[in-house]
């Protein structure tokens, strides 16, 4: 399989050259900025200190900003299972979308064509798992929100991009803002990190603020319809799901 994409080279990155095995991870953010312009100069201008692999425009054209075997800035302080700082093990995948601060719009058709199939080469190429195709909010969940709600996890897990879970919708709604108790609450944390969401995203003395925000991470991601950082039996069951089903 190969991609077509336009090269335009991004300083922002390691001088040293990384090895084939050390790529585990894709990560994708969307790029939070009012314009796609704007967007490929902050991304291309060495003042910025920040930069990915791809970008996806919203015509799906895909750009090349930094060679893969590079390791570019774009995952900043993360976490990952027994991962920290992402950026060495991963390829960065910015797509246009201005994001939660700029009205944040739904993914077009074909942005998503051209996230999936990019993603399918680099699955194969670096025998990427399911479970380390992530967003920004899944390892920075205390900083991050991106890629959001709105991306479509469920449909890329459909095409074998990512995970999602296998449980009947229907039956989620009706569990839906149901209360727990504080072993499920134990349990859901369980899960999370069973998953591989990070201990590292919250220190003990904002822990209820920082499970919010892990909890949120976590609805982004697995329960799009509600975004409130409170757990309840649907989110329960969903972390049980993607924990048990996990290879």
């Amino acid at each position: 399989m190969r991609i077509n994409t336009t090269l335009n080279y991004s300083p922002n990155f390691d001088q040293k050259k990384r090895r084939f095995k050390q790529i585990k991870f894709i990560i994708f953010h969307y790029t939070g900025m009012k314009n796609e312009k704007q967007a490929i100069n902050r991304l291309t201008n060495n003042r910025s200190k920040v930069s990915s692999h791809y970008f996806v425009k919203k015509n799906g054209k895909i750009i090349t900003l930094v060679p893969e075997l590079y390791t570019s800035w774009h995952a900043g302080i993360s976490f990952w299972k027994k991962y920290k700082l992402i950026n060495k093990y991963s390829i960065g995948i910015e797509i246009s979308n201005p994001g939660h601060n700029y009205k944040y719009k739904k993914f077009s058709k074909i942005q998503i064509y051209s996230v999936l199939k990019l993603s399918k080469y680099l699955i194969k190429k670096y025998k990427i798992k399911n479970q380390y195709i992530l967003g920004h909010s899944d390892i920075a969940p205390l900083r991050k929100k991106d890629p959001g709600e709105k991306f479509p996890w469920k449909y890329l897990s459909k095409n074998k991009v990512s995970l999602w879970h296998n449980l009947n919708q229907q039956k989620l709604v009706k569990i839906r803002k149901k209360k727990i108790d504080k072993f499920d609450e134990y349990n859901f944390l369980r899960n999370l990190y069973k998953i591989g969401y990070s201990k590292h995203s919250y220190d003990n003395k904002n822990k209820n603020k920082h499970i919010k925000l892990l909890t949120k991470a976590f609805q982004r991601r697995f329960r799009q319809e509600i975004i409130n950082g409170i757990i309840d039996k649907e989110c329960l069951a969903i972390s049980e799901n993607i924990a048990k089903n996990l290879k």
